[in-house]
């Protein structure tokens, strides 16, 4: 038994103690204890005995389960738990707020946010001032977790939604004379909680926590149901304001289309109440990104909260845009295009007329139709390439890239919903026309369109970067020069130095064509975002699936769908420009 043990804890050692460029440790200890236990590990005596390789495997199978328990603490299901009601009860608030006018209103939601808010800002104030602070509380950094691009953006939104709270607050101040002073609260609650978290994200994004670590998963979670409650309620907010409701349906769902300010009797008292009010709702999608950044990020630190991470730097990335040009150059285009387009049916969508109501659901429809088209061809031409390409996959867990893999296919499902509930609902009516003939067919591209660019987006995400693979073979090449000193070695060296970089020359060409995909699918994604971001809804317009499922199932079924699929598209982009800078 001793000598098993040995050769365990040997094994152990060796496991712990091998240093490759993408080596990651991942053990998870509860606290402190456990990472000084491990480094006791890595100094025990090595036998003279070479352990075989079942032994091996054996050691390594220990260690992992030895570390999983450590790393599975009472603090995760703590954790767990807490952002699990919070989820279910601030779901339960907002539905009922925006369904039921007497016994649950706007007030009662927002008095529920404003708690979680406060309670969030306090904990993030007491890991900064103290938990940070302390000797050994950091001692590791997740060098994938919160990029600088990933964080400007994350600022960039705050900023939009700053600008979002303090319009809100000029619109309810005209309301106060009639209305509750919650209204006036929430938003400016929120805007301090903007600035607060934003500071926290931007400076904390990459901890590796070893203390308190129980209290900072609570807290994680905490911020990361009060960031997706916030999404709930915008998302819920925008859907109500948006959606139209049919004359013959007024009297059943009349209270989805209820304004979150005043009411029939209480009036504005100035005259700007108009403008900021139109103003703040064309700034939701931002506050909605905001959110959704926030929480991706609060996942990540809640995932890597005891996690042991090598200490080394992690490869910088330099973007060049003069690398690439047909597809930003297309992709903008592209963009161009559909703004003015999109501009066209928002003007044209509003009038009485019905013939200018059918052009703009045609031309809206084809436009569509070829961005979807250009993306599933350029998508084809990109997942040719990886199969031409012989990069190697990552074999180290990242829950950055995890977490992107997950939201990607989650988030793709709201848009695969829509698409085949439009898909059975033109099939089974037999519905004819033009309009009904391309809104089938933008259905069905736009299902083949996710497939491919998930496809293309993940196996993007697993390839080791081109930059690591041209160190492996510079650093391999000087290695055999090095070690052949005769002049015949030289020569083959030499010769073996040309062809290798040859090789690296002819797959420059693959580079610059994933390179040419990824810009131009990053520019047509955020324009299929624009467009629903802010307003576009042709699903209400086009009388089909209304008539088939029902205006009250209809509406369900796009206003659960869409914000996932307008989440997916600006998480593509996020995503894509990931692929782009190891390519």
């Amino acid at each position: 038994m001793r000598t098993v043990a040995q050769q365990m804890f040997q094994t152990g050692s060796k496991l712990f103690s091998r240093k490759t460029p993408n080596d990651v440790i991942e053990a998870h200890p509860s606290n402190i204890e456990t990472a000084e236990h491990m480094d006791n590990i890595q100094h025990l005596p090595s036998s003279s005995s070479t352990p075989s390789a079942e032994d091996v495997r054996e050691g390594a199978h220990h260690m992992e389960v030895v570390m999983e328990r450590a790393h599975h603490g009472g603090g995760w299901l703590l954790s767990g738990i807490i952002c699990i009601n919070i989820l279910i009860l601030g779901a339960a608030l907002v539905s009922g707020s925006a369904f039921n006018s007497v016994a649950i209103t706007v007030v009662h939601r927002q008095i529920f946010l404003i708690i979680l808010l406060l309670l969030t800002m306090l904990w993030m104030l007491f890991y900064t001032a103290c938990t940070s602070r302390k000797d050994q509380a950091i001692l590791f950094k997740d060098s994938h977790a919160g990029p600088v691009w990933l964080r400007a953006g994350l600022l960039l939104f705050g900023l939009l939604s700053l600008l979002m709270d303090i319009f809100k607050i000029a619109t309810y101040v005209g309301y106060l004379h009639c209305d509750s002073a919650v209204k006036v609260a929430f938003p400016v609650v929120q805007a301090v909680f903007l600035f607060v978290q934003t500071y926290f994200l931007w400076v904390h994004a990459k901890d590796c926590v070893q203390l308190h670590t129980n209290f900072t998963r609570c807290g994680l979670t905490l911020t990361l149901s009060t960031n997706l409650v916030l999404w709930m309620a915008a998302v819920t907010e925008e859907s109500i304001h948006l959606t139209e409701i049919p004359d013959q349906y007024v009297n059943i769902s009349h209270k989805m289309y209820r304004a979150s300010y005043g009411g029939v009797k209480c009036k504005c008292s100035h005259s700007a109440c108009d403008t900021f009010k139109g103003a703040f709702y064309y700034l939701y999608p931002f506050n909605i990104e905001y959110s959704l950044f926030a929480s991706a990020m609060a996942y990540v630190m809640w995932k890597n909260v005891g996690r042991l991470v090598e200490d080394h730097s992690h490869h910088s990335v330099k973007f060049r845009p003069k690398e690439v040009c047909v597809g930003p150059v297309t992709g903008i285009l592209l963009v161009l295009t559909g703004l003015v387009t999109f501009i066209l049916y928002k003007v044209d969508i509003l009038t009485e007329d019905e013939k200018r109501k059918d052009i703009a659901l045609l031309v809206h429809f084809i436009m569509n139709i070829v961005i979807v088209s250009m993306m599933s061809l350029s998508t084809v031409i990109g997942c040719i390439v990886y199969r031409l390409d012989h990069r190697e996959h990552v074999s180290e867990k990242n829950p950055t890239r995890s977490l992107d893999v997950g939201l990607l296919v989650g988030a793709s499902l709201g848009q695969f919903i829509i698409s085949y509930f439009s898909i059975v609902a033109t099939v089974a009516t037999g519905a004819r026309g033009y309009l009904n003939a391309l809104n089938l067919s933008w259905a069905v591209l736009t299902v083949l369109q996710l497939g491919l660019q998930n496809y293309f987006i993940i196996e993007g995400l697993h390839r080791e970067p081109f930059h690591v693979m041209q160190e492996a073979a510079l650093h391999t090449n000087a290695h055999i020069l090095q070690e052949h000193q005769e002049m015949e070695m030289v020569v083959e060296s030499n010769k073996s130095s040309y062809i290798l970089t040859s090789s690296l020359d002819k797959a420059s060409w693959k580079r610059r064509a994933l390179k040419e995909v990824c810009a131009f699918l990053l520019l047509a994604n955020i324009i299929l975002w624009i467009m629903p971001a802010f307003g576009a809804r042709p699903q209400f317009e086009h009388t089909t699936e209304i008539k088939f499922y029902k205006f009250t199932m209809w509406a369900a079924i796009v206003n659960i769908g869409l914000p996932f699929g307008i989440f997916y598209r600006m998480h593509s982009v996020a995503s894509l420009f990931e692929v782009y800078l190891i390519s």
